[in-house]
């Protein structure tokens, strides 16, 4: 079964309407994975896994559940391979909330994001906080979890801002991973001398 068998029958199941109501759907589950491959700290298969779908799924046997699980590993190595190269980061759906944000797949997916970012939070902003939290705006905003704070709703009114920024998420993506994943150069000029 190619790649792509693999991912439409991954869709399938995470759409499901038997899957516990919190599970995230499959446009949801890649920004979950996508901000589990830029999270600095590796998280255990098992912990996301469990995360993602709220509570164990209701598998036909355990050769299905291999099957999905090990496709959600697939997807995970294959998005870390994208955002590792220099190329845009691709996301599954539109990058647009349309005329209802709520029912937008973009949303989703910005929500599934966050909640990955929500598995490690702390670990994000260890190191450069606010270049961090600078570049996860855009898909705060997206995600609409932060609407109640009042600087989140102005931003929300703001139709063109919202559109400008949403627009930015696939290099941002980019932005962020390397933040999190770059090797700390040190400069030449510290490192001891030996005579």
């Amino acid at each position: 079964m190619s790649f792509a068998e693999q991912l439409a029958r991954l869709q399938v199941f995470l759409d499901a309407d038997d899957l516990h109501e919190e599970a995230l759907d499959f446009i949801a589950a890649h920004g979950y994975l996508t901000a589990l491959c830029i999270c600095p700290e590796q998280v255990p298969e098992e912990e996301w896994l469990d995360a993602l779908f709220a509570e164990p799924p209701q598998y036909i046997d355990t050769t299905e559940q291999n099957a999905i699980e090990a496709t959600l590993a697939q997807l995970k190595a294959h998005i870390a391979r994208q955002l590792a190269s220099d190329e845009n980061m691709e996301l599954p759906c539109e990058l647009d909330l349309g005329k209802d944000p709520d029912e937008s797949e973009l949303r989703g997916w910005c929500i599934g994001f966050m909640e990955g970012v929500f598995l490690r939070e702390a670990i994000w902003f260890e190191e450069a906080e606010e270049e961090v939290s600078e570049l996860l705006l855009p898909i705060m905003v997206g995600s609409g979890l932060f609407d109640e704070q009042p600087e989140f709703s102005d931003i929300a009114q703001d139709q063109d801002l919202v559109h400008e920024m949403i627009t930015q998420i696939p290099e941002l993506l980019t932005a962020l991973y390397l933040i999190c994943h770059a090797p700390e150069e040190k400069p030449a000029l510290l490192k001891p001398k030996r005579h």
